[in-house]
């Protein structure tokens, strides 16, 4: 699969992924992409942004090309810290770029800071094919660290059987479907 940039000054740029048979990483399929962008266009230029469970970096690199301020990507595979440096570096966004290992469930204190943009994209799966369900207790934590701005925006993608319930302190306010994946959209109760 050829994984592109869709718009702003790398458009077009095609980033470096995995082989065609590793399905390790998931990247987020384009047309999935180009509607959460359209969504939250007018907020991202000179946002801060947070890339959770990075993968190869598309979606924070998307943020970067469209006038992001800067974009922490927080990853915990060395495969995809690898991608994520060399298509960083590719583009020449190493000065906007943060790039943190961590196990985001685990080590959420090392991307802990504040954001106007949080995207979250776990793995489904792990290694064995088993089912994760890793976004409520993310959701959980970007709330127990308090790293939203008061009009910020957090995105998490899952697939369709994950059960996520309400957190605390979050208001859930869009939801888009796209055949088994779901791309919510929260914001801060004040």
């Amino acid at each position: 699969m050829t994984l592109k940039v869709i718009a702003g000054d790398a458009r077009g740029r095609i980033l470096k992924t995995l082989p065609q048979d590793d399905f390790s990483i998931r990247p987020m399929l384009g047309r999935m992409k180009k509607s959460v962008f359209d969504i939250i266009q007018f907020k991202v230029p000179d946002c801060d942004f947070l890339d959770l469970f990075a993968g190869v970096g598309s979606v924070g690199i998307e943020a970067l090309s469209r006038g992001a301020k800067k974009c922490v990507f927080a990853e915990i595979s060395e495969t995809s810290l690898k991608l994520i440096k060399h298509n960083v570096n590719m583009l020449g966004y190493n000065d906007r770029a943060s790039i943190v290992r961590c196990n985001v469930i685990k080590q959420f204190e090392f991307v802990a800071g504040k954001y106007d943009i949080v995207f979250m994209g776990p793995p489904y799966k792990d290694g064995d094919k088993k089912a994760l369900a890793l976004t409520y207790s993310a959701l959980q934590n970007v709330v127990k660290y308090n790293i939203l701005k008061n009009d910020s925006v957090l995105i998490a993608q899952k697939h369709i059987k994950e059960p996520v319930g309400n957190v605390e302190g979050l208001d859930l306010f869009r939801t888009e479907k796209y055949g088994d994946t779901v791309i919510s959209f929260y914001r801060l109760i004040k």
